[in-house]
């Protein structure tokens, strides 16, 4: 399909102020101003939302060489002069989906439209793995399941393709409506109903209702009927057609597939069933609930489709695990790897080039992919497409490995290098070579890339954090939007982040413009601006010797005492020629902590102090609030606050100039609004902790702290565990060694039964002393094999009440993890 700008126009009802390029075809839609790729083939669609507002990005991406602008409202003078094109419309959110909903109309095909509280990505994935001609079959993107994620994704229609797979999710009522017009699904799957937003909906059904409304107008819907929910909304829709309902049950004998026993066997599940008077048997790779779940919603689709049975059985034998994200390590030498080696389409590199631009730490940039399976396009297209991704985003050095990616070298760096095999490149690459650098790893399944992976990761210990990427930064938005228009930021990236990484979560602030980062000491900055980190950095304990490092950085010290700053001054006056001036400094008052900072006694002193140095400005005056997440306390915080004001007047009337002003911190943010000021510091907040119960909801967890079985044992009773024989079994049990101890962050106060672990979902307590390097749990009851994972801490299983048992805050134990316990960075 051929879309112009003037096309595009009347198809979202917007007023078009034509430039110089009105007839340009219009291949792809940008809604971020940091993802140019084709410019001149690209739509910019410019949204306000109550954080930012695109139309503030427009000249930049003129100067990136973007022609074609959807907008609000024509604000700009510099605009007209770029003879770019304009489409002014009211919304653009809604011109984005009108625009969608007319493409996806064009396209007279089965689709497939998926919903539900969980496994909607799962399910999409594995229909997708599990359907012949893939490369006929156009699907979402990840997980792009939101008001603009769904546009996106049904933008990639084209006439190649012969079914669609989409995926809808809602947070809100009535946000489904928007999304059925763009989807138009004829075949409907109804995952499940479960707690996500449940804040949001008044009940369970509300919510089921909501999704409902994704299959107003299909032929069918095939859910599970043992949420009763979902069938009570299908049984109350007042539709004048509804979609005839599908279902299989576990619980009902009637239901079109019965499901009559599920049998766990190691890592596999067996699973009788009955379908249309026939008996059935299939044999999953998977044996944890919602994967066996998600399977059979799979499994019953293409029953429906009147896919043979004795090919699903066959097909489903060859699923492997979904990679819902990238994944972020630690390399050799001093590298970085982007691991997204079990996907491998156009759209998904597009996302992980994006990711590996961010990494500003490394200037190198190393891209390994494998040819391009089912991507519905010719080679020809297919890997000139690829070939100018790579070339717009700056890649470094390319490594191409498979027959058809080498057949095509033409359309790539001519200095790349070519493998047939994933085993030949092992061979003959020293990893050893790979220095500073990041790296991109990517490749279809069959390319086993993960040993690429293997080889180049610095740490192999099975005892991991991870982070995730995507809930840090929508706890990063949510504070933003608790805050008024042109409010900023300052992150604490202190304690190795609290524990969750340094330039990693620097660089993802950074993108996501951050306005300030804060450090405890110099080193930390030192390692940020090594890593390509450009935000301003307020370094809180600044010690004499570490200034020369300070100025050298660009680096904004914290004074906090007479010492302090003549201290500064002193060193000012030794490097006095190589520095700008005058040196930027950040003011710390004591209003209550009785820790560091000026308090009101001294501040005539260091008024006066401050004018016999006008080579010192001061960027801001901060204090720190002693109990804001506690209301019993709250008076004393109105104290600190009105204390603040009075001083920071009195300053600012001394010293004749602004300076920028914060004493909110995570619970500040929360509790006390009006006194946002200029700047608020945003604390362990960001790794989705709240010390204000009531917002935690709010937030999302972005630790997960996890390892592996090594061992499993019979214990017989009145044997003893682990050292000093403090745990005696009353009974038989099984235990299993876990390679986690107190030297990785698991405190030894937790032993002999005051904290559990999680296996397959269910508590399994610590038994014995924790060592050094491993602990013991009790699994008994627990169907457990060994390798299978163990969760410490995650979302599912909070940090909090790890926390509690040790009688401390998340802080200590977060900041707790040992450096040697792998850092895995997780982004969509």
């Amino acid at each position: 399909m051929f879309y112009t700008v003037q096309h595009i126009a009347k198809i979202t009802g917007g007023k078009l102020i034509a430039g110089s390029y009105p007839l340009d075809p219009i291949e792809h839609l940008l809604i971020d101003s940091r993802k140019v790729v084709s410019p001149e083939a690209q739509l910019f669609f410019a949204f306000k939302t109550s954080r930012n507002d695109g139309h503030n990005y427009i000249n930049q991406l003129i100067g990136k060489g973007i022609r074609n602008f959807v907008v609000e409202g024509m604000n700009d003078p510099l605009w007209f002069e770029s003879q770019a094109n304009f489409i002014v419309v009211s919304n653009t959110l809604n011109a984005l989906q009108a625009l969608a909903s007319y493409h996806r109309s064009v396209f007279q095909i089965p689709v497939i439209g998926i919903t539900g509280s969980n496994g909607k990505t799962i399910v999409k994935e594995w229909l997708w793995q599990l359907m012949d001609d893939k490369d006929k079959v156009v699907r979402s993107p990840k997980s792009f399941n939101s008001q603009i994620g769904v546009p996106i994704s049904v933008w990639q229609l084209n006439a190649n393709h012969r079914l669609g797979i989409f995926e809808a999710g809602i947070s809100l009522p009535d946000e489904m409506q928007n999304l059925e017009k763009i989807i138009k699904p004829t075949i409907g799957i109804f995952t499940n109903i479960g707690t996500a937003h449940d804040e949001n909906f008044s009940n369970h059904l509300q919510k089921a209702k909501e999704k409902l409304n994704l299959f107003r107008h299909s032929q069918v819907l095939i859910c599970c009927a043992d949420y009763p929910e979902i069938i009570q909304a299908h049984k109350d829709a007042d539709w004048s057609e509804k979609p005839r309902l599908i279902t299989w049950s576990r619980k009902d004998s009637n239901a079109p597939l019965f499901i009559i026993s599920t049998e766990k066997v190691k890592s596999k599940t067996i699973i009788q069933a009955k379908y249309e008077r026939n008996l059935l048997q299939l044999e999953i790779p998977f044996h944890d609930e919602a994967s066996v779940e998600n399977l059979i919603h799979c499994w019953l689709t293409l029953l429906f489709l009147g896919v043979d049975h004795e090919s699903i059985v066959q097909k489903i034998g060859w699923l492997h695990p979904v990679a819902m994200r990238m994944e972020q390590k630690t390399g050799l030498n001093h590298c970085t790897l982007i691991d997204d080696s079990y996907s491998s389409d156009l759209s998904s590199l597009g996302i992980a080039l994006d990711f590996l631009h961010q990494q500003k730490q490394h200037q190198r940039v190393t891209v390994i992919l494998s040819d391009m399976h089912q991507s519905g396009l010719d080679d020809e297209k297919l890997y000139r497409a690829i070939g100018n991704l790579l070339t717009s985003k700056h890649i470094n050095r390319f490594f191409g490995i498979g027959k058809s990616i080498s057949a095509h070298r033409n359309y790539f760096p001519q200095d790349s290098t070519y493998y047939e095999s994933t085993e030949k490149f092992i061979s003959d690459i020293p990893f050893l070579s790979f220095h500073d650098e990041a790296i991109l790893i990517k490749g279809a399944r069959a390319f086993g890339f993960e040993q690429i992976v293997h080889e180049l990761q610095l740490q192999k210990h099975e005892t991991v954090l991870e982070i995730d990427l995507d809930a840090l930064i929508h706890n990063l938005n949510y504070f933003r939007s608790l805050l008024k228009r042109g409010v900023k930021t300052m992150v604490m990236a202190k304690a190795f982040s609290y524990g969750s990484g340094s330039h990693e979560i620097a660089n993802m602030l950074q993108y996501h413009q951050a306005d300030y980062l804060a450090v405890a000491y110099t080193d930390e900055g030192v390692e940020l601006r090594k890593s390509g980190i450009r935000l301003p950095i307020m370094v809180m304990n600044p010690e004499q010797q570490a200034f020369r490092d300070i100025f050298r950085y660009n680096l904004e010290p914290e004074i906090f005492s007479m010492r302090t700053l003549r201290m500064l001054d002193e060193q000012l006056e030794y490097y006095n020629g190589a520095l700008n001036l005058p040196f930027n400094i950040h003011l710390k008052l004591d209003t209550g902590m009785k820790r560091l900072g000026f308090d009101g006694r001294e501040l005539p002193l260091l008024v006066s102090e401050l004018q016999m140095r006008p080579h010192i400005r001061v960027a801001s005056v901060f204090s720190h609030l002693v109990a804001s997440s506690d209301p019993a306390h709250d008076a004393f915080t109105l104290g600190q606050i009105a204390s603040f004001e009075e001083s920071v007047e009195f300053m600012e009337q001394s010293l004749g100039y602004k300076m920028l002003r914060h004493i909110l911190n995570t619970a500040g943010i929360i509790r006390f609004n009006k006194a946002q000021y200029d700047m608020v510091r945003i604390g362990i907040g960001i790794h989705g902790i709240s010390p204000v119960p009531e917002a935690q909801t709010n937030l999302q967890y972005t630790s997960t702290f996890r390892s592996t079985l090594s061992q499993i044992k019979h214990i017989k009773e009145g044997s003893s565990i682990g050292y000093n024989r403090s745990f005696i079994a009353n009974k038989e049990m099984t235990i299993a060694i876990v390679p986690v101890g107190y030297a990785d962050g698991l405190s030894r106060r937790l032993s002999n039964g005051h904290y559990s672990l999680l296996v397959k979902g269910k508590p399994a307590p610590i038994v014995g002393n924790i060592s050094m390097d491993m602990c013991m749990i009790d699994i008994s009851g627990i169907d457990a094999s060994e390798g299978d994972a163990v969760v410490i801490f995650s979302p599912e299983h909070p940090i909090h009440k790890m926390a509690e048992a040790l009688n401390t805050i998340p802080y200590e134990v977060l900041t707790g993890i040992s450096r040697r316990v792998k850092r895995v960075y997780l982004k969509e």
